[in-house]
């Protein structure tokens, strides 16, 4: 992780806590910040390589769990755990910090919390870096079908109905070889991510239950955020893998048609995982980026 870490908790106004690490010890307004938003049912691991590079690099970091996801508390009204809700906790996050501006970077669903932010709080923003993401209902566009619409359903009836059951299968399914493959097949270059990365993350994936998941997609299918967009003048830096077969890049095109300061850097082999699939590539194309 970082050479010096600062980890802490933050009380938030509803008096949930939630947790943060830093690099640095105050912030300093001459030094470029970077926040990592992950995406849905996932963990900052995700950003492992990320994180490395920028931390050599001397950029100031701030890394997060949202409101009921590992260190943070907040699971126990998992009703409260909105898209609305997790930007107001980011803001006052940076806020309590001293952070007046800083660079978000996002994954998949954390592209939706991003984009959250730069509605509800703009002037926090300095300029964004969306992967993987869409804007639009996750339901109607997931594995580029509308197929969710119609399983969906039936999965959360199943969890309410039989809640012991489905809350095993899940946490138990990171030692399933079966799901292991399936994960790293579907979701991952598999040449390029290595078998220990996908443990892990499905390791993290079994703390978070059901319920976060079927909550947070619904946030995903509801948001609406398309009519914000052409408001957005933030740059942005859209990236995506041209073999992502879980958000196809053609919604990312979409999205950067809509944001009017945006360009775009897509991967021929790059999943929907393509800052772990190449990420010195990936690391240098962001630095290019903040560095304009």
């Amino acid at each position: 992780m970082f050479k010096k870490n600062d980890a802490n908790f933050f009380k938030t106004e509803d008096n949930e806590q939630i947790f943060y690490l830093k690099n640095f010890s105050t912030f300093d307004n001459t030094k470029k910040t970077l926040v990592f938003n992950y995406g849905l049912v996932c963990s900052n691991h995700h950003w492992k390589y990320q994180v490395d590079y920028f931390d050599e690099r001397g950029y100031q970091i701030l890394m997060h769990d949202y409101r009921g996801h590992f260190q943070s508390s907040g699971n126990h009204d998992v009703k409260k755990i909105t898209f609305p809700q997790m930007a107001k906790d980011l803001k006052d996050l940076c806020d309590f910090l001293g952070i007046n501006k800083a660079y978000m970077l996002g994954h998949s669903m954390g592209v939706n919390i991003t984009l959250q932010i730069a509605k509800d709080y703009p002037e926090l923003i300095q300029g964004m870096v969306l992967i993987s993401g869409t804007f639009m209902a996750v339901n109607d566009v997931m594995f580029d079908s509308n197929i969710m619409e119609f399983i969906t359903p039936f999965c959360v009836a199943g969890f309410e109905k039989y809640p012991e059951i489905v809350n095993k299968l899940w946490t138990s399914s990171g030692l399933n070889p079966v799901v292991r493959n399936l994960i790293h097949s579907s979701g991952f270059n598999k040449a390029k991510v290595s078998k220990e990365f996908i443990e892990i993350y499905l390791n993290r994936v079994g703390q978070l239950g059901p319920e976060i998941f079927f909550q947070l997609f619904n946030e995903m299918t509801k948001q609406n955020i398309t009519s914000s967009l052409e408001r957005m003048k933030i740059p942005a830096l859209i990236i995506g893998g041209q073999k992502d077969n879980v958000i196809p890049n053609h919604l990312q095109r979409t999205l950067a048609s809509l944001l009017p300061q945006s360009e775009t850097y897509f991967f021929v082999s790059g999943s929907h995982v393509p800052q772990a699939d190449f990420p010195e590539m990936i690391n240098e194309r962001i630095d290019l980026f903040l560095s304009k």
